[in-house]
């Protein structure tokens, strides 16, 4: 395609809903009959009593059950496999060490697939060849790393694989090398907005940048516009998720009015988490995905815990791929913070393997200067004022739930009785970001 021209995959960006749905239609049926080649599909449908043949039009995916992080989980770590082991190229699994991870697997013309969509998305917000493209997301078993890399890649852009982390070398990387163009989670690109300040740099006059990619955690409308505005850039917002590939499921373009989810890759639907049935068009609900363009492990109807809605009209863009509002947050307990998902009960079992400790603990999550912040209150057993021990035993606390979480978390050991206490359920996190959207 000529580097000028709006849609990278003319083809498939310009189809009417009809020919989507058409395509969508073939394509999950193709997916079914594959995934009988996964022990846990092939169980499961036997289960519910129902063939393949049974698909017969795209209102027919209701009859197929949902499948959970908990099936990944029961059935990890290849249980999920459509295809023989000697067929994978690659494997993508959660961090944490606490319980057993989620495996996702992929063949090469997945990963071949994955580039393609992530490529598409980012033309769609006008990189081309040409560009120098700076990747600060965790690389590794991360999806957000090698995701960006081989999409950029793909597009033909001067890619710079910078990791996450050591702001004052991303700053040096985007002044030295021209960077026109930076992936970075919101909170973090207001880290460097902070750096580049008391550094004496000026995002506008002493960088190329101009295009920011932004995703991995909720933001408002509120805080992209400040980003916009204190980095000198158009942040588009993206969302990902390794079970889906990673980084370019859906994706903003440059009228920044929803995320286009890519319907030649995946079946959309969003239900009502509690009775699991269809939600009407524009209500929120949870994000249901059905792959239909995978190979090694394709997923049927995943109850991805996101909460959003279908945006109603069209997109002046011209896509006809329907566009879903930002991620309202989870139907879960689930914490995304700085772009890396945790849950409590890994906190929990940190806290609880040190006898000092009581039982009552509260995470509190807050933004301060654009920068999250995870704060780990937990009540000690016993009173002691012996500051050396209560040093000692803090910084080990912070230890360990970094090497769990991968974030370093302020912890604070209070006095037995301290913490708030409720009628039923405990409130163990307390969110205060949501105060500012």
């Amino acid at each position: 395609m000529e580097n000028n021209c709006k849609y990278l995959h003319p083809e498939m960006e310009t189809m009417t809903r009809e020919e989507i749905e058409k395509l969508q239609l073939e394509r999950l049926k193709k997916t079914v009959k594959h995934c009988m080649n996964s022990p846990f599909y092939k169980k499961r449908f036997e289960e519910c009593n129902l063939k393949p043949e049974d698909i017969k039009s795209l209102d027919d995916i209701r009859k197929i059950p949902f499948t959970t992080k908990q099936d990944l989980r029961d059935n990890y770590p290849y249980g999920l496999a459509a295809v023989p082991l000697k067929d994978v190229v690659r494997l993508h699994s959660s961090s944490g060490t606490t319980g057993t991870p989620t495996v996702i697997l992929h063949t090469q013309k997945d990963l071949d697939e994955w580039a393609n969509a992530v490529a598409r998305c980012l033309h769609m917000v006008g990189l081309r060849a040409g560009d120098i493209f700076q990747n600060s997301s965790g690389y590794g078993m991360f999806t957000g790393g090698l995701g960006f890399q081989y999409g950029a890649e793909r597009l033909g852009m001067l890619t710079v694989p910078a990791a996450a982390g050591n702001t004052k070398r991303q700053i040096k990387f985007i002044t030295d090398f021209g960077t026109t163009a930076l992936h970075a989670i919101p909170s973090y690109a207001g880290r460097l907005h902070e750096v580049m300040e008391e550094m004496g740099i000026d995002p506008v006059k002493d960088t190329k940048l101009r295009t920011l990619i932004i995703g991995a955690e909720p933001h408002s409308e509120e805080q992209r516009r400040r980003i916009e505005k204190m980095l000198g850039v158009k942040a588009y917002n993206s969302f990902g998720m390794s079970e889906m590939c990673g980084p370019g499921v859906a994706f903003e373009c440059t009228e920044q009015n929803g995320l286009h989810i890519w319907e030649d890759y995946y079946i959309v639907e969003i239900v009502d988490p509690e009775t699991l049935e269809p939600v009407p068009d524009g209500e929120v609900g949870e994000l249901v995905l059905t792959t239909i363009n995978r190979e090694a492990m394709p997923l049927l109807r995943y109850r991805t815990r996101d909460l959003t809605r279908f945006l109603p009209g069209e997109c002046k863009c011209g896509r006809h791929h329907r566009r879903l509002d930002r991620m309202k947050g989870r139907s879960d307990d689930m914490i995304i913070l700085k772009g890396v998902n945790i849950f409590p009960i890994q906190i929990e079992t940190i806290l609880m393997q040190f006898k000092e400790l009581g039982s009552d603990y509260l995470i509190t999550l807050t933004n301060l200067d654009a920068n999250d912040e995870m704060t780990v209150e937990v009540e000690l057993n016993e009173f002691t004022d012996d500051f050396g021990s209560l040093q000692k035993l803090t910084k080990e606390i912070t230890r360990q739930l970094k090497d769990e979480i991968l974030i370093t978390p302020i912890v604070k050991l209070v006095p037995k009785g301290s913490l708030p206490k409720q009628e039923g359920k405990a409130v163990r996190v307390k969110d205060l970001r949501k105060t500012l959207i």
